[in-house]
């Protein structure tokens, strides 16, 4: 079992948020304790005020929203009342037992999991101490249940690694509702990708057919700083009703999404010497060819997305680690993993594409199927006509056309006020 405690300042902003994935069938409330009610009888409004009632009691403590995640091993078949067990051993073991908090079984990952809501204000309006409690609490309470009640051991922090956190499922148009499929892509990508730029952002969410989309720069969406998700099919061409990005739960949104840039390049840095290593080892075995090295890295669990301008060619490239969640820039892991350096050293590669003749592998045929070669994000296919043009602005005023306007003359005479200024 791995466990994970997260804190926030939003109690409300922690609720919804599982609320939202119980309304899209994705999670099931199953445990209320100190409610006074069974989780079936609560609604919405219970569970908020009940927690607004102990945050207010101290205004002073501004983090008090807690939110703890507990992983099992996908081998695992955990029933619900086992859940509930080991759901209320663990808060007791670190000390919330007598704290009100909701449990929720989650189920858009490939193995079991749980979350967690809960809130650090007691009763008395004093604070739990929340320094460290990984360490000194967790760790201990973790490695106690998995032994009794006979869980696979996480074996220290490193497991973490190995129970995966997500198993995001590609969004094929027409199998699932739309909106359900992005929404469970975007969540997964923002929740355990390491992204530090748009452009890769874009490239994780592609490599499960789903892409966002800010419009032209001249666009009233890019200048309010909107964002639409829209589904790809098997050609990467967008396909079916864009949705917006405040339309979805969760941290959809554009200023959410810029605000994980700073954090995950930090985070990803020790991933990059081991990715690098990859793919020298992969131009040395393989083929020398471009769809030989896509293919070979693919198998690996790297997505590879060639970057193309307006004119079909190739100008980067950017490497999707789903190994380890990390998106990188060619030029960011060096000069011989940027575009330009491959494609020289990858001998008899296919000829520059079209932007209309990207090649992408039949979607479904696997997890990372639609990640390769597609067009620059900026630039759209022939579905995407409409869309821009609703988006944008009128290039000139109609009367502009006609030709270019007359400069007028300054009419001479004498100012008024008996031709002073002020």
């Amino acid at each position: 079992m791995v466990a994970r405690i997260l804190t926030g300042k939003s109690i409300r902003g922690l609720i919804n948020y599982n609320e939202s994935k119980v309304t899209l069938g994705t999670a099931t409330p199953i445990l209320a304790n100190r409610f006074g009610l069974d989780i079936e009888q609560l609604e919405l409004r219970h569970k908020v005020a009940r927690f607004e009632h102990l945050t207010k009691l101290n205004s002073r403590i501004k983090t008090n929203a807690v939110h703890i995640m507990l992983n099992f091993d996908r081998s695992e078949n955990v029933e619900v009342d086992q859940m509930q067990k080991i759901a209320a051993d663990y808060m007791d073991r670190i000390g919330f037992g007598e704290q009100p908090f909701l449990v929720y079984k989650h189920e858009d990952a490939n193995h079991p999991h749980l979350h967690i809501v809960t809130t650090n204000v007691n009763p008395d309006a004093t604070r739990i101490d929340m320094h460290n409690i990984g360490k000194t609490l967790s760790e201990k309470a973790r490695k106690e249940i998995e032994i009794e009640y006979k869980l696979v051991k996480a074996e220290g922090r490193g497991r973490e690694q190995q129970i995966v956190p997500v198993n995001i499922e590609l969004a094929l148009y027409g199998q699932k509702e739309t909106k359900r499929s992005i929404y469970n892509v975007v969540t997964a990508v923002l929740r355990s990708y390491k992204f530090t730029s748009f452009a890769e952002y874009n490239a994780a969410l592609k490599s499960f057919n789903v892409v966002a989309d800010r419009g032209p720069e001249d666009s009233v969406m890019f200048q309010k700083n909107g964002m639409v998700y829209s589904i790809l099919d098997a050609d990467g061409k967008r396909i079916g009703i864009p949705f917006k990005a405040s339309s979805l739960a969760g941290n959809s949104v554009l200023h959410k999404v810029e605000g994980k840039f700073l954090m995950n390049l930090e985070k990803r840095k020790q991933y990059a010497e081991p990715l690098k290593q990859v793919i020298l080892e992969t131009l040395e075995k393989e083929a020398p060819s471009k769809k030989n090295f896509i293919n070979a890295l693919e198998k690996k669990g790297i997505s590879v997305v060639f970057r193309q301008n307006g004119q079909g060619l190739i100008y980067g490239i950017t490497y999707v680690d789903h190994n380890s969640r990390c998106v990188f820039n060619g030029s960011d892991l060096g000069k011989a993993f940027s575009a330009k350096a491959l494609l020289k050293n990858l001998e008899g590669n296919e000829p520059e594409m079209d932007k209309h003749q990207a090649h992408t592998p039949e979607v479904g045929k696997g997890r990372f199927s639609a990640s390769q070669d597609m067009s620059q994000d900026d630039q759209t296919s022939q579905g995407e006509s409409l869309l821009q043009f609703l988006f944008a602005k009128p290039a000139q005023e109609p009367i502009a056309a006609l030709g270019p306007k007359r400069k007028k003359k300054k009419k001479k005479g004498l100012l008024r006020n008996g031709g002073l200024s002020h």
